[in-house]
Formats: structure tokens, sequence, C-alpha cells
């Protein structure tokens, strides 16, 4: 028969309405609109950031030195290619408050700026006044704007004085929006705003310091800033000059949004495999419900083909309509809610109707209808004429034909492909894949095994008839275990799986650290410092160790005489500079794994020993050389060694270690990390900030917990992903709940007409829904746990330990949706009359 006929017939059967169907809508609108409404955000952001990169940069361009200010020769070529130029010092340093024989401190990060500042926006403050005005000060002194946060920890208020270094200055006003400060990253202080010119006797920005300078450039109107770009890079390609142009104002910004957008649809696509639970569900429910019409069809002489087609069109029509909604939701969601999400974002984003998520989100819901309605539909064909009772679909052949599942497996290929393509990130996508894939042949294999447990134990259950009777139904093929295991169990793994990696992350960053890891940073400590320093700790019973190094900040340009990209690709080691140290003897607690450390008194060419893990992943090997610029100067070192750094300590460890006369000459500061007693701290800090009001402390255990607040940030985003999983699990099981209300109803009739009463067929139906939900959330409690261990023993490279609190939460979740959803089905079997229910299936 024709194809136009199976359409004739579709068109037929869908006049009925689509009752049984809406749960299947549900689970796969709700599946598109995740993807569709996080593809929009991540889209409207990157849109945001194209339209105002001049805005976040706070110019047309931006060329940033370490260390270091701009030559003459390179102000020289800023002044006579653009049209205006602001200059901005960038670093750490101590804000200090004297008042009443008491001082407060507080780590900020300053930013020094001129009169030019900023070039593109305003600065916004409270109370309102001109920027320039507040940078004046009063009474004498030059003024400074602070972030509000920093202003309430040191107890200041408007007019009051604080200190920088030795320099005094007077608050002017809160600091409330900068309009480059997307721009400028993460940052482990509250900011402060004051002239670069106050700074002058402040101590702060002598020779070998840690700042960074970065000049914003107003071009003219219709440069080319990709002609510009390299005009710069060819001019100055030995100066250390890293270049940041209006294309992408906020490069760190947009490569993270990017990253988390595709992870988060890789989540969703999670919460999509759970509505795939569902749909399957429902469309084998559907299907056992037309068992007799397909007979007849048979009996009448449609084909095969003609009974697949039929119900192949309905249901492609059905998922065409489910993910038009999906779409409409995920869509206009975000443009609905745009104030909303913008007053979140520390970003500009531009909310529309974005073209390319839309079409991803339907891409992947059609492949996920395909996959998960293709195995049902198929068992279609196995209806015979004859075949006219009511359970002739749930006895057929387990697999379907070799051709359908051909058609599975290239429509699981296309999914996955298109999954790394459009994500970005085959690895990513294959562990994604991988962890869903091995979660659902484990939830599988469970609801087999508690349906055969729940056999095996209902012999044993006699004297207590309600538990018998719940352990009787999880046995039976009516109750839907396998649906109830499958859907709640996929969204609890998920969920589980990211509760296991927060936590465990969290704990390699802080879980440890009153053990291993010093109390304070100190930075920007001059060599002439030094004896006064280390004097003053070396006398402090309450300081168990004090380490300490030189340090120096370089650019790895080349390697082996080519760019450093053309070797290493985007290996951290060479985005951006890194810190540099030297010294004639091999330090005490350095191990190395290969090569030889110089002679004390080596005066050759230069040598530098190289983090050996880092050195394995960027493929360097003993004898190559390495170009690193520091402060505008190319030094050229062969690699002598390779030794272990040990970064999880929270110590001193720098990746490049050099000999001594390479870096002759060379301005720089020293760095030290004190470990003492907690007790002890504050004095320690107190003694050194008043003898020393240049050096910066950065207290660890401040930094960590400023670390922790952004990776809580992720988790959370993650967790609403996984969220929306479980939400679309809990649909699920509502459609499972609703099917077998039927079955349950037909029991509940027997049971009361043999004497049963409501309160213990109540029972009887509490308890099978506990004992599935019991059984999903351990299911899926063991899954989350061995992915968590996975994505942090082989991702993440930390230890790993159950976090209990998360674990009992998941299994305590698994019970109470599946009591709610079981209960919420229940009332009106109790309800019924036996005789009524009796009578209807006579």
């Amino acid at each position: 028969m024709s194809l136009r006929l199976a359409a004739r017939f579709a068109r037929r059967e869908l006049r009925g309405g689509l009752g049984g169907f809406r749960i299947f809508l549900a689970c796969l609108a709700l599946g598109v609109a995740a993807i569709a409404a996080v593809g929009s955000v991540r889209s409207a952001i990157e849109a945001g950031l194209a339209q105002e990169g001049a805005a976040l940069l706070g110019g047309d361009a931006e060329m940033e030195f370490t260390y270091r200010f701009a030559s003459e020769a390179e102000q020289s070529w800023m002044e006579d290619t653009a049209q205006a130029v602001s200059e901005i010092v960038d670093f750490r340093s101590m804000a200090v408050v004297d008042r009443d024989g008491q001082t407060e401190r507080g780590l900020t990060q300053v930013k020094a700026v001129d009169s030019a500042y900023p070039l593109i926006g305003a600065v916004a403050l409270s109370p309102e006044m001109p920027l320039d005005r507040a940078l004046a000060g009063r009474a004498g002194l030059p003024g400074a704007v602070m972030e509000r946060v920093l202003i309430d920890r040191l107890g200041l208020a408007p007019g009051e004085q604080f200190r920088l270094g030795t320099q005094d200055f007077v608050l002017m006003a809160a600091l409330t929006h900068e309009p480059d400060g997307a721009a400028d990253g993460f940052g482990l202080g509250p900011r402060t705003l004051v002239l670069t010119d106050d700074l002058s006797e402040s101590g702060l920005l002598a020779p070998g310091t840690l700042f960074s300078t970065k000049y914003r450039l107003d071009l003219p109107e219709g440069t080319d800033l990709a002609t510009t770009a390299r005009d710069a890079r060819q001019k100055f390609r030995d100066s250390g000059l890293r270049w940041t142009d209006a294309r992408n104002g906020a490069p760190g910004i947009a490569e993270f949004v990017e990253r988390l957008g595709a992870f988060l649809i890789l989540v969703g696509l999670s919460g999509l495999a759970v509505g795939g639970v569902g749909v399957s569900a429902a469309v084998r429910a559907y299907l056992a419900g037309k068992t007799g019409t397909i007979a007849t069809l048979r009996t009448l002489g449609a084909d095969r083909a003609t009974i697949f087609q039929t119900y192949f069109l309905q249901i492609g029509i059905l998922s065409g309509l489910g993910i038009l909604i999906g779409l409409a939701l995920g869509g206009f969601a975000p443009v609905l809610l745009a104030p909303l999400i913008e007053a979140r974002l520390p970003v500009p984003a531009e909310f529309s109707l974005y073209p390319g998520p839309l079409a991803e989100a339907a891409v992947y819901g059609l492949l996920t209808a395909f996959l998960f309605t293709l195995w049902p539909l198929a068992r279609t064909e196995e209806v015979r004429a004859a075949t006219l009772f009511r359970d002739a679909l749930t006895s057929a052949r387990l697999l379907p034909r070799p051709r359908y599942l051909l058609a599975v497996g290239i429509g699981l290929f296309l999914l996955v492909g298109l999954a790394a393509y459009f994500s970005g990130s085959a690895r990513l996508t294959l562990w994604t894949t991988g962890g869903l894939a091995g979660a659902l042949v484990l939830l599988t294999i469970s609801a087999l095994a508690i349906r055969a447990l729940a056999r095996a134990g209902t012999p044993r259950a006699r004297g207590r008839p309600a538990f018998r009777w719940a352990l009787a139904a999880i046995s039976g093929p009516r109750e839907g275990a396998a649906s109830v295991v499958l859907s709640l169990g996929l969204g609890l793994s998920v969920l589980a799986a990211v509760g296991q990696i927060d936590g465990n992350l969290r704990n390699a960053i802080s879980g440890n650290l009153p053990d291993v890891a010093p109390s304070y940073f100190f930075v920007d400590i001059q060599k002439d410092q030094m004896d006064g320093f280390s004097a003053r700790l070396d006398a402090d019973p309450a300081v168990s160790r004090v380490d300490s190094a030189p340090m120096l900040r370089g650019i790895i340009t080349q390697i082996n005489g080519k760019p450093a990209r053309e070797i290493a690709g985007d290996h951290w080691v060479i985005q951006g500079d890194r810190g540099v140290t030297y010294s004639a003897a091999m330090p005490d607690n350095t191990r190395l794994t290969e090569g030889e450390w110089w002679p004390e008194d080596y005066s050759g060419p230069p040598l530098v020993s190289f983090a050996a893990e880092e050195a394995e992943e960027m493929g360097l090997k003993l004898g190559d050389t390495l170009t690193v610029n520091i402060l505008g100067r190319d030094i050229t070192a062969e690699i002598a060694s390779f030794r272990e750094v040990d970064f999880s300590t929270a110590g001193i460890g720098f990746i490049l270690s050099m000999n001594p006369s390479a870096l002759a000459g060379a301005p720089h500061s020293f760095i030290a990390t004190v470990y003492a007693e907690e007790q002890a701290e504050a004095v320690i800090l107190r003694d050194l900030a008043s003898q020393f009001p240049n050096i910066t402390a950065i207290r660890v255990r401040d930094a960590i917990d400023r670390v922790s607040g952004v990776l809580a940030g992720l988790a959370a985003a993650v967790s609403y992903g996984a969220g929306a999983s479980l939400l679309t699990g809990f649909l699920v099981l509502i459609g499972a709940a609703a099917a077998g209300e039927a079955a349950r109803s037909y029991e509940a009739a027997i049971l009361k007409t043999l004497g049963a009463a409501r309160r213990r067929i109540l029972l009887s139906f509490a308890l099978r829904a506990a004992l599935l939900g019991a059984a999903a959330g351990i299911v899926a409690l063991a899954a989350g746990i061995l992915g968590g261990w996975a994505v942090a023993t082989y991702v993440l490279e930390t230890g790993f330990a159950v976090i209990w609190p998360s674990a009992l939460g998941i299994v305590t979740a698994g019970i109470v949706t599946t009591l709610a959803a079981g209960l919420l089905f229940a009332w009106r079997p109790l309800a019924a009359r036996p005789a009524h229910i009796l009578r209807a299936r006579e």
C-alpha cells in the first residue's frame, strides 16, 4: 500500500486528539526548551560582547605590557596611530586604615589611571560626581574611589583617609560601575581607582614590582583593526606586547561563556535523554492500546510497511509539535526574562531570537525523538492479523529487525557527531555520551534486577499484605518499574554526579589547606628588604616555615625558534605571562626527573629548568630552546633539566627557573610564603605591613574563598541544568503513574471485593512507590558516584571521596518524587466502586 494511504490513516487517528500524548509533548518540549534557552542566552552574551567590544575594553584597542611602562618608541607609535591614548596601571596592594590606635587592612586590586580615562563609557559613583573631581581629592590629599565591599570591610566613609603604600588618600565615593570592568578579568580583591601620578611617592611602582600597564587606544573612524594589530605585533614582536581590540573586547569572558554554554547544552542533552525515556514509554503505551486497531488493519490487508508508516507519521507530527513548543519556550523565555537576566550578568547581552541555537535545539530534539520512538514503533510489525488480544505488543520480540537497529545506530552516530561539532569539544562530548550510555545500561540492568528481587521476595512477605501486594506489583510488567528507574534514575544520576564533582572540587581546593598551605603570600618584596623581612619571621616561634624566591614574569614566545603556539598549541603555559625565578644551587625541595642542575658558578649561555608535567604536555625535551620575553627583552635558554612542580600545595611553584647570570641586571622583586599558626597571622601582617608598606600580603584563605565563590556559581548553573533533567524525570513518572491508573483501579476493585480496607490498599500503593524511588535513588547514587569519580580522577586529576550529604539527598529525592507521583494517581482508584470497574472488564 502507498504512503498516501498511511498518511490518511494517520490523519484519521490524530482526529482523536492528544490523549495519552501530553506527557510525550511535555518531555520533548522541556528538553528542547532547556537547550534552546541555554543556546539563546549564550548567543545573546556573545552578541553583546561583540557589539559592546570597544566599551568593554575601554577603547578600540589595547596594548598591554608586564612589569614595565611603554617605551618611547611604543608611546610614539600609539600617539601617531590613535586619536587619544589612556594609560592604566593595574596591580595588587593593601589598603590600610588607622583608626583609634587600631589598624585595618584589606587586599585591593588598584587601577591607576590618567586624566583621559575612560576613553569610552563612564564611571558611576555614589554619591554621584565626575571621576576627575573625585580623584582630585580634598584638603591637600589625592582622592580615590573604592568598591562598596572594600569600603564596608575597612569601615570607611566618604571623606575619611586610608593609605596605599606610603601615600595617604581620601575616599571620595563608592565605585558602582566600571565601563571596562569585564575586560579586567578575575581579581583577588575589590577595586580601588586612583590617579597614577598620585602614586609617585607610594613606593608601589618600584622597578621589579608586580604590575601591568594597559594602553587604551581611541582609533580614527574606519581603522582596520586586523591591519593595525598586525602592524603593532610586527613592529614590537620582541617586546612582550599583548594586543586586544574591540573585535573581542573581553576574550577571557567570551571563551568562558562559550565553554560553559557548550557544557550546559550537554547537560541539557542529559535532560533530553531523560525525556526520551518518557517519549518511548508514551509511544509504547499508546501502541499497546492500538493493538486491536493494528490487527484489524492487518486483517483488511494492510502490510507491515503501511502499519509502520501510519504510526511513524503520527509520532513524527507529534514530535514536530513538541519540538515547536520547546523552541517557542526556549526562544521567547530569555527575551521575556531579559531584564532579570541582564541584572545578574556582569557583561552586556543583546536578547533576541537567534536562529542558530534554535536550529541546534531542533536537531537535537528530532534525533532524540527518532532514537527513542523508532524502537517501539518497529514492534508494530509483530502484530499479525490473528493477534486480536490486548497484550500482543508486550509479547513481541525484544529487539527490532536489523534495519531498524541500523537506523538507530546511524541516528546515535549523528547525534554524538553533531553534539561534538556544536560543543567544540569532542572529548567532553564523548565523556558525556559515555556517561549517559553507561548510566542507561546500569539503570536498565538495575530495573530488571529490581523486578527479579521483588518477584523473589513476594512469597517471603506473607503476613504483611500491603508489603506483599507492593512487591507483586513491582515484579509485574504493568507497574512500569523500568520507566520509573530509567527516567528518575537518569535525572538523579546527573544531579548526583554534579554534587559529587562539586564537593570534591571544593575539597581539593580547601579541604586540606590548614595542614599544607601557607598562611600568606607576600609579593613585591624588594631585595634590600629581604633581610629585615626574614629577621622578623625567623624570630617568631609561631612561624613554622618561610619560603622565598626571586620573581620575574615573562612570556614564552618561541620554542626551538618557532612561534610557541605552533609547537604547544593552546597550552595554558603559553597563554599570558608566567612566573620566572632563578637559583644558583638546586633548592632543597626540588626533585629533578631528567637532566642536571647547572653548577653554582655557571656563567655560560642561559639554561632553564622546566616543570616536568607541563613539559610532557607541551612535547618538550632536553636540549630544546625556549625564548622568554622578560621586561621587553628576549632571553633564549636551553632546557637543561625537568623537575617536579606541585601546584596543589598552594606554595611557591615556578614553571621556569633559570641560572642567575641569565637574568643579571633585570629589575625584580621577591615573593615569599609564610606558614604560621592562625592566631599569629594578624600580628605578622601588622608588623610586616608597618615596616614595609609597599609589600602586598595575600591571605591564602581569602583567595580560596573567592575562588570557591566562583565555583559555587558554576555548580549552581550546572545544577539548574540537572534540575531540568530531574523535572523531566518527574513528568515521566507522572506519565507512568497515569498510564497505570486503570490497572491500579482494577487491582483496588479486586482487593476491595476480597475485603481489603482502603487504608491498607493506599499503604500498598505508597510502599511500591517508595520502594521504586529508593531503588532509583540508590542506583542513581551509584552511577553518580562512579561518574563523579571518573571526572575527578581523569579530568580534574584530584582525589575523590563520597560527599555523603549530597548522596543522602539524592536517595531522599528519589523516594519523595516517586511517592508524590504515585499518590497523585492513587486517589481515583481508591474512590472507584468495585462493581463499576469489574463490569467494565467483562
